[in-house]
């Protein structure tokens, strides 16, 4: 055999052989060869951090903008331990973990926007924009970014509270407040804002007292407009609430009486989920919310902030407005940075 046909079949062999291990790759080791593809990309027009409610809303005005955006997701909402959302047009009474499956279902349709599941842990300012660095390791620039990141809540040293957060200890009651109206309920606050609070709550239900978790620091004035409404002020200290997977039952105090509740409404303290923010130079206000413009801007230039860690209007309807705001607005910077227009904003 001649040694050009010896070539030409070693050639025809080779490239048979390629073909067969093409044919041979798995169908997952190709999507993960592509998924990677996508991960070493790490360039962004927008990166949010953050994607619950007010992230995805951001993510899907951005998308539609045709942006380039990664949204950073640790996938830990705030109010995962809510049975149901309300006061949500088109949702109402919706578990919240459906709503944002749907939510970024959609926000997904736009292939200009990518998710990693991530948690940021630092951010730097950099001549291209800013860096947003990951626990895992990974690192994204961006032109712009925008904190979605939500707030923690501190809860308060009561046995069985934090259990019951979410479910029948509740913030809100244009959030809750239909489900529990005419029942035994009580408001954990004092002072000025516990005379606020219990007076708003007031409008859901006849059966209400106020708990000042001790010595009462309301007013005399406060105290008899409460009394001459039928509102309880009650002092003892609690150490308990008893109940059954979340919902209430009875408040224990520290003398070890009891009575019977079946909601309570509380103000918890808070700190941002994400020292980010702040680390990189937002202001905070005296609340602890990052400070925002009307138009979501931060103290710093280039970085947006929306929904619960900008606001204390927690509802899903505020957190979407916000993020939606916050994503048309980087959209507008970004085309007047193109055309050096000046901000009026």
């Amino acid at each position: 055999m001649s040694n050009a046909v010896n070539i030409a079949r070693r050639k025809f062999l080779k490239q048979g052989a390629a073909l067969l291990a093409t044919f041979a790759i798995p169908r997952n080791l190709e999507s993960l060869t592509k998924n990677n593809q996508m991960t070493n990309k790490n360039t962004y027009d927008v990166i949010i951090v953050g994607g619950s409610y007010s992230g995805l809303a951001a993510g899907l005005a951005l998308g539609r903008a045709l942006r380039n955006v990664l949204i950073i997701d640790a996938e830990k909402p705030c109010n995962e331990s809510s049975p149901h959302s309300h006061n949500f047009i088109t949702n109402d009474g919706i578990a919240p973990d459906e709503i944002a499956m749907t939510a970024k279902t959609q926000v997904k349709k736009y292939e200009t926007v990518e998710f990693v599941k991530d948690i940021a842990v630092k951010g730097l300012k950099i001549n291209e924009g800013f860096k947003i660095e990951t626990i895992s390791g990974k690192s994204f620039l961006g032109k712009k970014l925008i904190f979605a990141t939500g707030i923690t809540d501190l809860m308060p040293n009561i046995q069985g509270y934090s259990e019951c957060w979410g479910i029948s200890a509740i913030h809100c009651p244009f959030c809750h407040g239909y489900e529990v109206q005419h029942v035994k309920t009580g408001v954990l606050e004092n002072g000025e804002s516990g005379f606020e609070f219990v007076s708003l709550i007031s409008n859901w239900t006849e059966d209400l007292t106020l708990y000042t978790n001790g010595k009462s620091t309301l007013t005399e004035e406060q105290t008899r407009t409460l009394e001459s409404n039928h509102i309880r002020i009650v002092e003892n200290k609690i150490i308990k609430l008893e109940h059954k997977d979340g919902y209430m039952e009875r408040i224990v105090f520290a003398d070890s009486n009891k009575e019977r509740i079946t909601a309570l409404y509380a103000k918890n303290l808070f700190i941002q989920h994400s020292q980010i923010p702040e680390q990189m130079g937002c202001i905070l206000t005296d609340e602890g919310y990052i400070r925002t413009g009307n138009m979501q801007t931060t103290t710093i230039d280039g970085i947006f902030a929306c929904g619960d860690n900008s606001s204390r209007m927690r509802t899903l309807a505020n957190a979407v407005a916000t993020g939606t705001t916050a994503g048309m607005i980087v959209n507008k910077e970004l085309i007047e940075e193109k055309f050096l227009i000046k901000r009026k904003y």
